[in-house]
């Protein structure tokens, strides 16, 4: 059986969140951390061997200040991210011990990820190398001009919406980004794709939400309640009035 080592992406700037508090994966949802409800869904896997969040790094110290406890209590592991997700991602990816076959990457601020949507991620990754979940796209599509009007209605036969975990195997992923020489990918997904590697998509759900906007927190407290409750509890955490996460 493969060892996954898992990377929660949480190094972004949060700018369309708009709190003057929290930056998204920091927020208090349903009485812990929006990373926190992350991370517990891939810390109760038998199949995870480590869990390192990525923070940007003016959040460091700040985030080890609130969060020391929870880290040491949980076993995860903090890295230092960069200026654009590539940089953090790689970043993660080199605290990984050697031990590890295969990488998941996930948002931080998508917490409401299920089991069973792991489950078959990660089988599709470890068979073939390269596995994300996604959902199909259904909603009509416009391309709007500068002027705001519409210059085209979108065909969206065969579009799917890419969500996390994304999970490749981990001789891949170096490959992958020992390849980068110009341009920024918008996910690993696209990185892998750049070196020609096939990638499987994993049917995902809608309610595997990201946490965008103020609003989707309210969405992912509901959406919470239709999933299984976590095994995992780590110490608790008073949240501070304070702007350390702007």
């Amino acid at each position: 059986m493969p060892t996954f080592g898992v990377i929660l992406a949480a190094a972004g700037q949060s700018s369309r969140f708009q709190d003057a508090n929290y930056k998204k994966p920091f927020a208090p949802l349903a009485g812990r951390a929006v990373w926190m409800h992350s991370a517990e869904k891939f810390l109760e896997r038998s199949d995870v061997k480590q869990v390192v969040i990525v923070v940007a790094p003016e959040d460091r110290e700040p985030f080890l200040e609130k969060f020391g406890a929870n880290l040491a209590f949980m076993g995860v592991t903090l890295a230092e991210g960069g200026q654009q997700r590539a940089d953090s991602v790689r970043r993660g990816l080199e605290k990984l011990g050697p031990e590890i076959d295969m990488v998941a990457i996930h948002d931080a601020a998508r917490p409401c990820i299920a089991a069973a949507w792991i489950d078959r991620v990660f089988e599709a990754g470890a068979r073939t190398g390269a596995a994300i979940l996604a959902t199909p796209v259904v909603g009509t599509l416009k391309r709007v001009g500068t002027d705001s009007t519409i210059t085209e209605t979108v065909d969206r036969r065969g579009l799917w919406e890419a969500q996390t975990p994304q999970v490749f195997s981990r001789d891949l992923l170096l490959r992958a980004f020992a390849s980068i020489s110009g341009g920024q990918p918008t996910d690993e997904a696209q990185l892998v794709e750049s070196i020609g590697q096939r990638v499987t998509v994993v049917p995902g759900s809608p309610i595997n939400l990201k946490i965008t906007s103020r609003d989707d927190l309210r969405l992912a407290e509901q959406a919470l309640k239709a999933l299984p409750k976590p095994r995992f509890d780590g110490p608790a955490h008073p949240f501070a009035n304070d702007d350390i996460w702007r």
